[in-house]
This record gives C-alpha cells, structure tokens and sequence, in this order.
C-alpha cells in the first residue's frame, strides 16, 4: 500500500463512488493478485483465463456486499475460492459422468475372456512329478479348492509354509511348461 493506485481499498471505494478509471484500474490488480492464485490450484492452465474472468465477473456483481471497513484482498480472494470451487466440481462432475462404467467394462472382460489354455487337469502329469508335498498342496488348493489356511490345517502345516511350498511348486512349473 505504497501508492494510492497499489491501494485496493481506495481503489474499490472511489470505483463504488462511480469513479470508472479506479474500476478498471482495480479489475487490472486484481486480476494481477488473483491468478498466481488460480493457476497454482489448476492443473490445467488454458481454464485460468477463463475462471480469471468468471472471477471477475463474480467480484463485479458482488462488489456492492463490499464492506469497506475490511480488508479488500481477503475479500477477493473469497470470491475467488468460491469460483475455483464451483469450477473444479463441474469439471470433475464431467470427468465423472464420462468415466468407465466398471461393471460395464468387467461384463465386456468377462465375455471376452475364454478359459485359460493350462488348468490343473492338463498339466496333472507334471504336477504329479513334483515332491509329494508340493503335488498334494496344489491338488488340494487347485483341484478340491481348498484355501491355504484349510490346506495348512489338513497337512499338520503353518499357512505361510503352504504358501512358500505353493510358490515354489509354480516356479517349478513354469519352467517345465515354457519349455
């Protein structure tokens, strides 16, 4: 507040006297102070012109609620706060309204989808192969479906250790079959 022109308040109050240079003066600094504001809480710089300017617009119908016993800044910075909200809710409200439908797209998945080319059956021989303990985890978990807490409670096993098992069984696997 160096200068009577640097002073918003002096500013807003000889533009409401009618003083037209004042206004204009007044859109300019605020223009200025409020879209380092704007542009840091958008993402998308090309809406900052245009939320800049529903900003103003916005100060401009409401410069007649301006109490000149407050601060002006505070003020305007409300107003545009309240702009920013409204325009991040329609752009996201339209995000949202084009967004993927989930159930939709697992439906589609789902039809798309065959059955996997290797299932247990197939593959019995190899597993068969496997030490005992490997064999028996993964015909109980992939043939009679049972989980590994169950596994573990039929073997006398802690859970972790079927798991282990289970895993190194896959590796196991894997190899033999990519060849």
């Amino acid at each position: 507040m160096t200068d009577q022109n640097d002073n918003f308040e002096a500013l807003i109050q000889r533009s409401l006297a009618g003083d037209q240079r004042a206004y204009a003066a007044l859109l300019q600094k605020t223009s200025r102070l409020l879209r380092p504001f704007l542009a840091k809480r958008l993402g998308f710089t090309t809406e900052v012109d245009d939320l800049m300017q529903e900003t103003l617009i916005s100060i401009h119908k409401a410069r007649h609620t301006y109490d000149g016993n407050r601060p002006y800044k505070p003020w305007a910075f409300a107003i545009a706060k309240f702009r920013l909200q409204d325009f991040l809710r329609a752009h996201y409200a339209d995000q949202l309204r084009h967004a993927i439908d989930f159930d939709e797209l697992e439906e589609n998945l789902h039809e798309a989808v065959t059955e996997p080319v290797i299932s247990y059956e197939s593959i019995s021989g190899e597993v068969q192969k496997l030490p005992q303990k490997q064999a028996t985890i993964l015909q109980l978990m992939h043939q009679d479906g049972y989980t590994a807490k169950e596994v573990a409670e039929k073997m006398g096993m802690n859970e972790s250790a079927v798991k282990v098992a289970a895993h190194r069984a896959y590796k196991v696997l894997k190899k033999k079959l990519e060849r």
